[in-house]
């Protein structure tokens, strides 16, 4: 404040003397636009030598940006500023970094005009540029540049270069969210941390933690803290790390290709199927003798190698859950920016992973109540069918990219009731593993036996055609023809169609293997009142992670709409105008129903 104080001073004893500011400033602009078009405004720049303007982004807590505003109801947005790179130097003034141009220069601003403006209108409103003119020894006070815009809205068809896929109109990202208020943007990404925790896909790594730890309980004698906090913290670094390089190496939906790629889904049953038969006794996991000299601990050196390599496990498989936040994360790192995608990466995965502290740390004290032995391993046997019912939920992913056609919802569903079926006979005794000895069965056993088997026979009942729980649909592959909505996969089809039948457009970004996909699909889309308002759209299938011209329809979502996230939910007009977005799950239903109003 006392700087700015002691500039202000300044120029009143030195800056009066000058009659005019040392600047010449004009916009020029495509004043004939077809319906769709974005008008570029061109901002002229002329600076006198030694004179200088700021930059529009990266001044901070100095001199004042360079911004421009529109105040007019025929104009939906303003996009992001196109500027020349800027000149970057320390103000000692400001005691600030600062970014300026200098000399001639133009900045282009690209402007959406409203959806309501028709062939034949002449639209006229007053943008205003505001600028602060500095030298080496003065400043003048902000002033504003405003000048009449005249703009005729003709026939004819739209200029590609001219469409508003070409710019950005982001304005909601995180780093804007990160240069208006850096508590704002911790609180969201340490909210959507916990809120990916209620996505579907987390939930099969709650037994298999389990199952791990329980198993681990009994062959080591660690400290059961110090291995629940390895593991929470092996899950926010190899989140972080993981998600930061795959998106530097593959781009912002790096994280989303591993997660969908038929070789690393197959790895992973093949991984939960190991596990289950170690968990049934009929071997024990070790590790290579070769891997524990690299520890002077041996002991250590194998129970941090293991919990390691589980926490990579769970970071692959919940990939594909972690919702708008961490899409938005990975856009801004793919484009070279660093400390705020990892700060933001570290609070999310930080709230991601903190419950499952708690999952590992309970398995080493229930190891040490009485009697623990036998009805502990009961619980490893049930955890084992678990990850086995795991494992065919990552098989048929990989079969929906292949095209097998092997491992199909009935398939997979019918497999299903079996294991549990298998389950239930267990826990009534009618089974023994290696592990087990002879109990009477408790009541309390036989209620749980009851459970699994009724769950098995509710299970089967959904391959005689009876419906079953949405939720656990969603882990399926997504059932044939089972809608009544009628879906084209290609934009082109689309927009055909929209101009023919004058309606809007609803594009779904989705995935073959996306279980928060499958998850909308059954319980929100099936919704009679949300069918109807989407059978009043054009419905565009956009498959982002296989199938044809997949990479394009990805680099599409990502270009257009600065998010790799799926389920990702779109509306357009048929001219190519965005109506409105939606990112990702949600449970509310009228929250969705009043997004779909908005283009009907």
């Amino acid at each position: 404040m006392i700087k700015k104080i002691f500039y202000s001073l300044l120029f009143l004893t030195t800056a009066f003397s000058q009659f005019r500011e040392p600047i010449n400033i004009n916009f020029s602009y495509n004043d004939n636009i077809t319906l769709g078009e974005v008008v570029e405004l061109e901002i002229n720049i002329s600076l006198e030598e030694g004179w200088k303007i700021y930059a529009v982004y990266g001044v901070v807590g100095g001199p004042t940006p360079s911004s421009i505003s529109v105040d007019s109801p025929f104009i939906d947005k303003i996009g992001k500023v196109i500027e020349p790179i800027p000149i970057k130097d320390f103000d000692e003034g400001f005691q600030v970094e600062t970014k300026f141009h200098k000399g001639t220069f133009t900045m282009i601003v690209p402007i959406q005009m409203s959806s309501n403006i028709s062939i034949g209108d002449q639209i006229s409103f007053f943008p205003e540029f505001e600028y602060q003119v500095c030298n080496e020894t003065i400043c003048y006070p902000p002033n504003i540049f405003s000048e009449e815009v005249i703009i005729s809205v003709i026939n004819g068809n739209p200029n590609p270069a001219k469409l508003i896929s070409n710019f950005d109109f982001d304005s909601d990202s995180i780093l804007n969210i990160v240069d208006n208020n850096i508590l704002s943007f911790l609180i969201l990404a340490l909210s959507m941390g916990f809120l990916a925790l209620l996505t579907p896909c987390v939930f099969p790594m709650v037994p298999i933690t389990i199952s791990y730890f329980t198993h681990r309980a009994e062959h080591t004698n660690q400290s059961a803290i110090k291995d629940a906090t390895v593991y929470m913290f092996g899950i926010i670094g190899t989140f972080t790390v993981l998600g930061m390089l795959l998106a530097i190496i593959l781009g912002a939906s790096g994280a989303n290709q591993i997660a969908a790629n038929p070789y690393v889904n197959i790895f992973i049953a093949a991984l939960f199927i190991y596990f289950s038969f170690s968990l049934f006794g009929f071997y024990e996991i070790e590790i290579p003798e070769s891997l524990r000299r690299f520890s002077l601990q041996k002991e250590s050196s194998k129970g941090y190698l293991g919990i390691l390599f589980m926490a990579l496990t769970f970071t692959l498989t919940s990939f594909t859950c972690t919702v708008q936040f961490m899409g938005l994360i990975l856009v801004a790192a793919s484009q070279g920016e660093w400390f705020w995608p990892i700060i933001g990466m570290l609070v999310f995965s930080t709230a991601f992973a903190s419950p499952f502290f708690f999952l590992a740390l309970f398995p080493k004290y229930l190891t040490q109540l009485p009697q623990s032995g036998s009805w502990l391993n009961n619980v490893k046997v049930v955890m084992g069918f678990l990850e086995l019912a795991a494992a065919f939920k990552f098989i048929s992913n990989s079969d929906l990219v292949w095209n097998w056609n092997i491992f199909s919802y009935d398939v997979v569903l019918f497999l299903w009731s079996v294991l549990m079926l298998l389950t239930a006979v267990y826990l009534f005794g009618l089974i023994r593993f290696r592990h087990d000895s002879i109990q009477p069965l408790t009541s309390k056993k036989a209620l749980i036996a009851s459970v699994f088997l009724i769950f098995s026979l509710y299970l089967f009942s959904g391959n005689l055609g009876y419906s079953i729980n949405g939720t656990i649909q969603s882990y399926l592959p997504p059932k044939k023809a089972s809608s009544n909505l009628l879906w084209v996969n290609t934009l082109d089809e689309g927009f055909q169609k929209a101009q023919e039948e004058n309606k809007n457009i609803f594009i779904d970004f989705t995935g073959v293997t996306c279980t928060n996909c499958r998850w909308m699909e059954t319980n929100i889309f099936t919704i009679n009142s949300i069918e109807e308002k989407l059978q009043k759209y054009v419905l565009v299938s956009l498959y982002t992670d296989s199938g044809k011209d997949f990479n394009q329809k990805r680099q599409y979502q990502i270009e257009r709409f600065k998010t790799a996230a799926l389920p990702f939910y779109v509306i357009l007009d048929p001219n190519d105008n965005i109506i409105d977005t939606f990112p990702g799950l949600t449970r509310d239903k009228k929250e969705f129903e009043s997004f779909l109003d908005k283009g009907l």
